[in-house]
Formats: C-alpha cells, sequence, structure tokens
C-alpha cells in the first residue's frame, strides 16, 4: 500500500471511524482502523462489534485532489495512536506506505513515523444489511428526532429494550419512543413517505448518540436500511451499522389518558429559566424536586433545601384551565423535555397529582414528553 493523502480531510473522516472504536473492546484488533486502499479509492472502517462504521474516501472532491494512490493494499493501525499521529504531523498532505510485514511508514514535512501495522484478514467481517426495508430522511430531520428523544432512554441495563429508541412504523407514518420508566418522549413523524409495512425496531440510543455527533444540519439525505438485527445509515460517503436491541418494547400507548384535569400554557423559554432558578436550591438538596402549585388562576414554582433555604417564583402564563393542583417533579426532566419541544408556547397538561404529566407545543402534537410526579404532598 502506497498513497498521499490531504491531511485535514484525512483526520475530519478518522475522528467519524474513531466514534465507533471501544477501548473496552474484548477482541484486541478492534482497537485498530482497517485501511484498504482500491484502484479508486480508500476505504476506512471502525468497529466495535456494536457499531461500525465505513467510510469511502475517493481520489477527487469537487475536482480537488484528495489522494494520491500509487499501490493498493490493505493494513489495520492502531487506532487512536496512528489519529493523534495523523494530527501533530505538519503540512497539507501525508504520505503513507505499507510493506509485507504491515510495517506502515508515516511521512509528512520533515517527520516520519513507522508504526507496526497489524494483518487485515484477521479483522471481523461488517454484518450484511439488506436493502428490503428503508426509509429516506433529511439528516437535519434525523438530527433533530434523535435530540427531541435520545435524552430520555434508560441508563440502565437492567431492562436492555429500555436503553434504546423503539422506531414503530405504520401507515400514519413513524413513532419514536425512549422512556427511562420514569419519563418518555415520543416523537411522530407523519406522512405517506415514510410508510413501511408494520414493524418497529429498538435502535441502541449509545449508536444514535455517536450517528448524531457525524450527521449535519442539512437536507442531505440519510438512507436507513433495516434487517433481522441491524440497521445501516447510508449518509454521504459513510455507512454507520449498528445492532438492534432484541425483546419487546413496553406499549406506551396506555401511558397517554385522555381527558385533563389541570392544563397550563407558558412561554417555553420563560418556564424553562425560572425551573433554572428554583432549581438551584433543589440541586443543593440533591433531589432535584421542585413543587408547582396552581390555585385561582395562577401558577408557583418552589423549592427548598434545610441547609440553605427556600425559593419561590410566580409564573406567568398564557392560560390556566380546569382545576386547582399542586404537584412535585424532577426539574432536570422537566428542563430536558421543554428542550426537545422547538415551540414558544408549551401546553402541559395534568391527570392527577401522582399520575404522569404531559409537555406538547401549544399548536402541535408532533412531539410530547411525559414525566411522572414525585410524591411529596
Amino acid at each position: 500500500m502506497k498513497i498521499s493523502i490531504n491531511r485535514q480531510y484525512f483526520i475530519e473522516q478518522l475522528n467519524h471511524c474513531l466514534k465507533a472504536i471501544s477501548p473496552r473492546t474484548t477482541l484486541p484488533i478492534l482497537n485498530g482502523i482497517k485501511m484498504e486502499v482500491k484502484e479508486e479509492s480508500l476505504v476506512l472502517t471502525g468497529s466495535d462489534s456494536e457499531i461500525s462504521i465505513e467510510i469511502t474516501i475517493p481520489t477527487e472532491i469537487d475536482n480537488e485532489e484528495i489522494l494520491e494512490i500509487e499501490e493498493p493494499g490493505t493494513v489495520v493501525l492502531s487506532g487512536r495512536f496512528f489519529v493523534d499521529i495523523i494530527k501533530k504531523l505538519s503540512g497539507d498532505f501525508v504520505a503513507l506506505e505499507t510493506n509485507d510485514q504491515f510495517q506502515t511508514k508515516i511521512t509528512a514535512s520533515q517527520s516520519e513515523f513507522n508504526l507496526s501495522g497489524n494483518d487485515p484478514d484477521q479483522y471481523p467481517l461488517l454484518p450484511e444489511v439488506n436493502d428490503e426495508e428503508s426509509v429516506v430522511l433529511p439528516s437535519a430531520v434525523l438530527k433533530t428526532i434523535i435530540t427531541q428523544t435520545n435524552f430520555a432512554v434508560s441508563l440502565s441495563e437492567t431492562r436492555p429494550v429500555l436503553t434504546g429508541i423503539n422506531w414503530q412504523f405504520s401507515e400514519d407514518g413513524i413513532k419514536f419512543t425512549a422512556t427511562d420508566s420514569h419519563r418518555l418522549a415520543l416523537r411522530k413523524l407523519q406522512g405517506e413517505q415514510f410508510n413501511m409495512e408494520n414493524m418497529n425496531a429498538i435502535i441502541p440510543g449509545k449508536s444514535l448518540t455517536e450517528l448524531n455527533k457525524i450527521i449535519t444540519d442539512s437536507d442531505e439525505e440519510v438512507e436507513i436500511h433495516f434487517s433481522q438485527n441491524q440497521v445501516l445509515f447510508s449518509y454521504g460517503n459513510m455507512r454507520f451499522i449498528s445492532r438492534l436491541l432484541e425483546g419487546n418494547y413496553p406499549d406506551t400507548s396506555r401511558l397517554f389518558p385522555e381527558n385533563y384535569e389541570t392544563k397550563v400554557t407558558v412561554k417555553n423559554s420563560e418556564f424553562y429559566h425560572a425551573i433554572d432558578r428554583v432549581s438551584l436550591l433543589a440541586r443543593e438538596g440533591g433531589n432535584n424536586v421542585i413543587r408547582m402549585t396552581v390555585e385561582n388562576g395562577s401558577v408557583a414554582l418552589s423549592s427548598n433545601s434545610p441547609e440553605v433555604g427556600t425559593v419561590h417564583e410566580a409564573i406567568n402564563t398564557g392560560k390556566v384551565e380546569g382545576e386547582d393542583l399542586k404537584i412535585s417533579f424532577n426539574s432536570k426532566y422537566m428542563m430536558d423535555a421543554l428542550k426537545a419541544i422547538n415551540d414558544d408556547e408549551v401546553s402541559i397538561e395534568f391527570f392527577g397529582t401522582m399520575r404522569p404529566f404531559t409537555l406538547e407545543a401549544a399548536e402541535s402534537d408532533e412531539v410530547v414528553q411525559l414525566i411522572l410526579p414525585i410524591r411529596t404532598y
């Protein structure tokens, strides 16, 4: 293998590949990045057997030479160490040359490194994902969906299915659900173009976190292909493969009651900052609990810490409907939910002191956030 490649572009692609490499892998060769030089391209692969990222670098991009290939070949180089070397080199281009023992010479400007490589035949094959079940989303839409749901996945492995987002396909579109059993985030994507046969797939939250770091807020399309236990995201020159979680996702539809007892409409930003202020003492107390009182058409938040003191703040509301209410909730959960709703006005519907309450945009039900209250009264 013998190539010369634009160093800055190479660093960007290597950084994407690194997102699939875990230091905790049980297979030492997966600490490396596989580099396969073909006649017209360089293919980079990183994997931890849960996530795999494959990036194809062409010789030219927009008529600018990125890669010059003198001799094809394949090698696996120590991932983080190799990337650190490329980052610290100077010059616009870096040259790589590998011998039959996989020793790799890296040269740029006045620097020369020699790295011991590994036999690429020892590198596991990537999972095969068929193209039968697929859907296409603009990357900006997918990025928003991940942001609006992924924070609510469970971080505990006691119920593995809850560590992922459930993608549920139907004739109406797709529902994306995440819950850690204390709160729930639901995003709906409606339209016939998203219609697939009734199916669901649970994609690990960790995989979507890494994917979200790579895709941009643009109209560039992401093709998503599902197979029995894998999902493939094709985006530009990248293939991002993740395993799917096995098991049955709980039926969350019954968590959304029909008729509210109390409904409050607030300005999203004002309410968020009020909770942020009131939660200062709640965080000091170590429990993040805020009390909300709805009484005679007015709304107030309060919190206290025995060691520090108390706080009380009246809330400006657009509209208050229904019965008076006293309820307590986790301030962090409420702030996360408000951040996930990209609208100025938010409607909060309460169904009783000890039943979950919902938040959604005042003019849309595209995003629904559900939070379980905390018993304090």
